[in-house]
């Protein structure tokens, strides 16, 4: 198979989920072997060349609720459901330009990039694609979190991703994926999530300060009081908050019964692209998270 870059320049605006900085981003066509390279076009040339980082597992530099990475002294957060998206499109080089530190959170899917891109289609590239293959089986393990991600030899990509929060909302969730399944309906329409006892944590942390339920599932755990309603809804600037008697703030339509664990699989494609092309591997992963999968890319690249 080829590589594959994009067949024009699709632009997209909005603000960054942990920062709140609104910016805007291009992802444009790039020449064979480029990879996928952030460009921060807001910073001034570094040696008269434009500020950059790669999307590449040695760049990575924070994985708290989001995978950032960071090269030539230049960083971009939130960048995984960007990179699943082109690796659900096939897409192996793109620059993606953008005026500020976090990649727009749009409605917390993929689904915007797949929806924009994929009526278009792609470009055939004159070089071979670049395949990650494994030739034994690689375990990394968590013993604080339980989590853990295997890697084993295959002739094409399988995924197996299950989270379990010990939640009774969304409960235990298993999700399977391989090319054979469109990506584009299947995986890129779900959106990330969190649960509303730790909205104030993260923000204490400087964390969700671009969050709301347009752009992110909330779960509710346990009953909340009238009060505490009203409060959220001054944090969120969202006013008429609900509980769902699914248990979800606000009134949101789940777009799939598993979208939680759907969207755990997305990123978790996004994350392993970092390991610098396309996997061919069986990959199964318990409560994956981007710490784990970003230490993965790092292990097979």
């Amino acid at each position: 198979m080829k590589q594959h870059t994009l067949s024009k320049i699709y632009s997209f605006e909005g603000k960054g989920l942990h920062t709140g900085l609104y910016a805007h981003m291009q992802i444009c066509p790039a020449p064979v072997d480029t990879g996928v390279r952030f460009i921060r076009t807001d910073l001034p040339k570094i040696g008269g060349h434009e500020a950059y980082a790669d999307a590449i597992a040695e760049n990575v530099s924070k994985t708290a609720r989001s995978t950032t990475i960071t090269g030539h002294g230049v960083s971009v957060s939130t960048v995984e459901h960007l990179l699943s998206a082109l690796t659900g499109l096939g897409i192996d080089n793109a620059y993606v330009r953008i005026d500020n530190r976090e990649v727009p959170i749009l409605d917390g899917s993929a689904k915007p990039y797949v929806d924009a891109i994929a009526k278009d289609g792609t470009v055939e590239q004159e070089k071979d694609r670049k395949w990650i293959e494994v030739d034994k089986t690689i375990e990394y393990v968590n013993p604080k979190t339980g989590s853990w991600i295997k890697i084993e030899p295959a002739d094409s990509l399988t995924v197996t991703s299950t989270i379990d929060f010990n939640s009774k909302v969304i409960g235990v969730q298993t999700v399977e994926w391989d090319p054979s399944k469109d990506y584009a309906s299947e995986i890129a329409p779900c959106r990330t999530f969190c649960f509303l006892h730790e909205v104030f944590g993260m923000l204490l942390a400087g964390l969700v300060k671009g969050g709301n339920v347009n752009n992110a599932l909330v779960i509710v755990e346990k009953p909340i009081s009238r009060f505490k309603l009203r409060l959220i809804e001054r944090v969120l600037k969202h006013p008429d908050l609900e509980v769902t008697e699914a248990g979800y703030l606000s009134n949101v339509e789940l777009r799939f019964p598993d979208e939680c664990g759907r969207h755990k699989l997305l990123d978790l494609l996004g994350d392993l692209r970092l390991c610098g092309g396309f996997l061919k591997a069986k990959v199964t992963a318990y409560k994956p998270g981007h710490s784990i999968n970003t230490k993965v890319a790092q292990m097979l690249k």
